[in-house]
C-alpha cells in the first residue's frame, strides 16, 4: 500500500512539474491542415509547399497564410508593428520542413497558392541550376510589384 502511495505521489510530481515546462517560443505551433485559414486571404491552408507561419514574439501568437505574398502584404496592409522581430516558419518546397523564413533560399518559377510563384528552399542546392536564387528581401520586393502590377490591371 505505501509503494502505491509513493508511486502516486511521484507520477504527481513529475506530471506536475512537466507541465510547467517552458515551451520555446520560436517553436512552431501545430498546424491544423485543411482547417486552418489563412489569415490574409481566408483560403484553408492545404499546400504543404508552400506555407507559412508567423509568431508574434510579443505575445506568442501565431498566424497561418497559404502564401509568402499572404504574408508580406498582410504585414504592410495591417501595418504590423512587430513584423521585425517575428519568427517566420515556411515550408520548405522539396521536403516540406518547416525553416526560417528569413535564412531560407528562394525561387520564382512555381505554382503556389495566390500564385506569386515563390518557393522556399533550406539550401541553395535544391533549386534546379540557372534559376535565379532569391533572398527574403528580394522575394518581399517583387511581391509588392507584382501586386502593384496586378492592380494596375484591374483599373
Amino acid at each position: 500500500m505505501k509503494l502505491a502511495k509513493v508511486f502516486t505521489i511521484a507520477l504527481l510530481l513529475v506530471l506536475g512539474f512537466s507541465a510547467c515546462e517552458e515551451k520555446d517560443p520560436e517553436a512552431m505551433r501545430k498546424v491544423h491542415w485543411d482547417r486552418d485559414m489563412c489569415i490574409r486571404c481566408k483560403m484553408v491552408v492545404s499546400d504543404r509547399k508552400h506555407t507559412v507561419q508567423v509568431i508574434n514574439m510579443e505575445n506568442g501568437r501565431s498566424y497561418m497564410y497559404d502564401d509568402i505574398g499572404c504574408l508580406v502584404l498582410w504585414f504592410d496592409e495591417e501595418k504590423i508593428e512587430w513584423a521585425d522581430k517575428a519568427k517566420i516558419w515556411i515550408t520548405d518546397t522539396k521536403t516540406g520542413d518547416w525553416i526560417d523564413a528569413r535564412t531560407a533560399f528562394y525561387d520564382g518559377i512555381n505554382i503556389t497558392p495566390m500564385a506569386y510563384g515563390f518557393s522556399a528552399h533550406k539550401t541553395k542546392d535544391t533549386i534546379k541550376k540557372g534559376e535565379e536564387i532569391l533572398d527574403f528581401a528580394e522575394v518581399s520586393r517583387r511581391i509588392f510589384l507584382i501586386e502593384e502590377k496586378n492592380n494596375r490591371k484591374a483599373y
